[in-house]
């Protein structure tokens, strides 16, 4: 595995904040509010956060990066063991570790054992008594004192009450933050999505090289969208672990519905997916949703098949006919057959990645694109529309990941959608648009003899002149005056 850096080493100078603590006592809550997002779902529901988070926060001038944990209860079994050994790793990336501590529920057995592990780290540690709010301070800190630590700060995460005083002492000792040149430091995006229990933290870790991510045997261990930033031979990317998306009617927790929400807003901020299918399935249908939503947002594509070592050769090949036959409106997608389990093939998602990147970015000028149009035009005109040949006269660039293609000319609102496709087909091939959805839209140049100028000079009409004549004098009526 090549030699990966850390997200810290991305960001000298700034302090490192790890928030420990047993379930439910507001570490995410307090999360958002120093990094002044909603990037940790928050619920009242005990064991939410399952990964470490990275966020970026900034207060009185200076930059620091917190980490989110899961909770600490001393009674770990299965996934909630590695929920608490990811604390303990957060703790040794930390320079500065709080203690948070739950005002309303007292002291309990939990924190003791926390604070016994606080004190093997050789890490500034501070206590954090949070939900402090109706509770009289005095009272409230005087038993958390027998957990030996000297700085002690009463907060409430919610409404923000003694946040910004606990920030200022410290981050006092810390110089104001310098922003460094990173121009060289934006890397791709790659978000990994996918069913429950697919492999996608198992992935995650085995491109990274560590066990970064909690992976167990269980379905929807991952809750929350984690990003990880990390260097591999010299090029810089982020990584988007993301939760998994089940049926609609087989979600039963709100919790969980959240985490379809951020799934998706993964899919957004991501520049390329890495769609992950569990072999042993197939290809189901909530993978081709998933597809869709991909290709809807306009981003890269590309297919990892997990868990194909083992397989029998007849499985493979009844796979690989089924993923041909289902995936026509996806041809542009790169299909990888993996094993995230034992690294078999991971190493080629690199360069399917990089292509798609390239392609969804790649800046196209008018003069290329005009210059296919044409070739496509010669090799198969539009069809007519009532009795006239649709004329598409040139093309220019309308946007990038997704590339949009905008094609001017006469009736393009009459462009049937095959021709459309064929146009699309065109475009990829000769531009070498390959692993990334193309749009491409038209634009009917307007016509200035479409309608007629309105005439400007006033008209009088005038009236028929009707000549008088005895002729057409009516008759006098009868003389009745009596004689």
């Amino acid at each position: 595995m090549p030699q990966l850096k850390p997200a810290a080493f991305f960001y000298p100078m700034i302090p490192v904040i790890a928030l420990v603590g047993r379930p439910n006592v507001g570490k995410s809550t307090l999360f958002n509010r120093l990094t002044k997002s909603r990037d940790a779902l928050v619920a009242n529901y005990s064991g939410l956060t399952r990964d470490r988070k990275y966020g970026d926060g900034e207060m009185h001038d200076r930059r620091f990066m917190v980490i989110d944990t899961g909770g600490i209860s001393g009674e770990e079994e299965g996934i909630d063991l590695g929920m608490a050994e990811q604390s303990l790793l957060a703790m040794d990336e930390a320079d500065i570790v709080l203690f948070i501590v739950d005002c309303r529920s007292g002291i309990i057995a939990a924190d003791y054992m926390i604070a016994e592990k606080l004190r093997q780290k050789n890490r500034k540690v501070y206590l954090v008594a949070n939900k402090i709010d109706g509770l009289d301070p005095a009272e409230a800190l005087a038993d958390f004192y027998q957990l030996g630590f000297s700085g002690m700060f009463p907060t409430t995460a919610t409404h923000g009450r003694g946040v910004k005083s606990m920030m200022e002492e410290l981050l006092e000792p810390y110089p104001e933050y310098v922003e460094p040149d990173n121009s060289g430091l934006n890397g791709i995006k790659i978000g990994i999505v996918g069913r429950p229990n697919v492999g996608k933290s198992t992935l995650v870790n085995r491109l990274l090289g560590e066990d970064r991510v909690v992976v167990y045997d269980e379905a929807g261990t991952t809750r929350d969208s984690v990003y990880i930033d990390y260097e591999r031979h010299g090029k810089n990317y982020t990584l988007i672990d993301t939760a998994g998306i089940r049926k609609r009617k087989n979600i039963k927790l709100a919790i969980e519905k959240f985490s379809i929400v951020k799934t998706l807003q993964a899919i957004d901020d991501a520049n390329v997916v890495v769609l992950m299918v569990d072999a042993h399935e197939g290809l189901v249908e909530q993978d081709l949703h998933l597809m869709g939503s991909v290709i809807d947002a306009g981003r890269g594509l590309v297919l990892g098949i997990n868990k194909w070592d083992g397989l029998l050769p007849e499985k493979r090949e009844k796979i690989k006919e089924d993923i041909k036959r289902r995936l026509r409106f996806a041809e542009f997608a790169d299909v990888h057959f993996i094993s995230a389990l034992h690294g078999t093939g991971v190493g080629n998602l690199y360069d399917s990645i990089e292509n798609a990147y390239r392609a969804a970015t790649d800046a196209l000028s008018t003069t290329r694109l005009t210059k296919v149009l044409q070739g496509a035009v010669e090799e198969h005109q539009p069809p007519m529309v009532h009795g006239r040949r649709i004329k598409l006269r040139y093309a220019h660039a309308g946007g990038r990941n997704p590339p949009v293609i905008i094609i001017h000319g006469n009736q393009t609102d009459s462009v049937p959608a095959q021709y459309a496709r064929y146009l699309e087909k065109i475009f990829r091939r000769e531009l070498g648009l390959h692993g990334t959805p193309v749009k491409v839209e038209f634009r009917t140049s307007e016509n200035p003899y479409s309608k007629a100028k309105p005439d400007t000079k006033p008209t009088f009409k005038r009236k028929p002149v009707t000549k008088f004549s005895k002729r057409n004098e009516p008759k006098n009526p009868k003389n009745t005056k009596k004689r």
